[in-house]
């Protein structure tokens, strides 16, 4: 798994914004694919990298946006997740982890050049940052059942944006993402 990290996407949620009903069943289903691939992932020494909105919590850090969460309307969904203490942070402010932060620098000096992303949502977050990894040339992996969408039919969409204009590996159920292909 060299050359893999895990990229967690904004499942430090204290679902108290428009959208939150409809994404929660959603986050619901796709929770026990997220910890599955967190935990294998801890397991063979993959960095897991949290990439998570503030929420307009400018003066926030990520021990504040975890307590926000834990403290938010569904802190059953979050504690599953909850960064361990090799896990890593960046803060986001818009839909793409890597829209003005540090994220690319951060793989750049970790040598990694496959992402396993996992998260909230499909249609947006997901979709966007598949697309900024895409055109730093990283190689993208997107467990469908390990990410979680407000609309299915734009989710599916998206999913199949990643693949067929990415070339994002998209998996099913029960497909690990491990190994990665030969040559990584």
């Amino acid at each position: 798994m060299q050359h893999t990290a895990v990229v967690v996407t904004d499942m430090l949620n204290p679902y108290r914004h428009q959208d939150a009903d409809l994404l929660v069943p959603s986050v619901r289903a796709a929770l026990p694919a997220v910890v599955e691939v967190v935990s294998a992932a801890r397991a063979a020494g993959v960095p897991v990298i949290y990439a998570n909105d503030n929420f307009g919590q400018w003066r926030s850090h990520h021990g504040q946006i975890i307590d926000a969460a834990m403290t938010g309307e569904h802190p059953e969904l979050v504690e599953p997740v909850l960064p361990d203490e090799d896990s890593l942070f960046v803060l986001k402010a818009r839909h793409s982890v890597f829209y003005e932060t540090p994220l690319a620098y951060l793989l750049g000096t970790m040598d990694l050049t496959r992402l396993i992303l996992v998260g909230q949502v499909t249609e947006q977050c997901v979709l966007y940052s598949a697309l900024d990894a895409h055109i730093r040339h990283l190689d993208v992996v997107v467990p469908s059942t390990a990410v979680a969408h407000i609309h299915a039919d734009l989710a599916e969409a998206a999913l199949r944006m990643m693949e067929q204009n990415m070339g994002a590996q998209i998996l099913g159920a029960r497909q690990p993402p491990w190994p990665p292909p030969s040559g990584s």
